[in-house]
């Protein structure tokens, strides 16, 4: 079992770093209203790390026996995890303006640190854990 929670942990963490970075560029992209942002592997590549990490977060939290609603933390991530959603859909597609789409760029960067600092001290209040 602990081989099988490491190897899950390191693909889970891979995939939170190749989905933070490939927000970070993509934001990058907006910001410069880049034509690399209608390049299909750009579209593509997300929903594909990211169904990685959905699969190893589950696969962990059965591994690890913690469960959102029974876990704060747990329930810390999940409820993080729909606001950096909400926030990078309103960033990369759905603001109106620039200005909007920076806005949730930002706000979906600092959802992002929270979710990893929750991660990391498994705590809800991750500052001063």
């Amino acid at each position: 079992m602990v081989a099988t929670y490491t190897v899950l942990k390191y693909l889970h963490v891979s995939c939170v770093v190749l989905s933070g970075t490939g927000f970070v560029l993509r934001g990058a992209w907006m910001m410069q209203n880049s034509p690399m942002l209608a390049r299909r592997w750009v579209h593509v590549m997300p929903h594909v790390v990211d169904t990685v990490l959905l699969a190893s977060a589950i696969a962990l939290a059965v591994t690890i026996g913690q469960y959102p609603l029974v876990h704060g933390w747990l329930t810390a991530k999940v409820v993080g995890l729909i606001a950096y959603i909400v926030l990078g859909t309103i960033a990369l597609k759905r603001g109106r303006t620039h200005g909007i789409r920076i806005t949730a760029f930002c706000g979906a960067l600092l959802v992002f640190a929270y979710i990893a600092a929750v991660a990391i001290t498994n705590s809800v209040l991750p500052i001063g854990s």
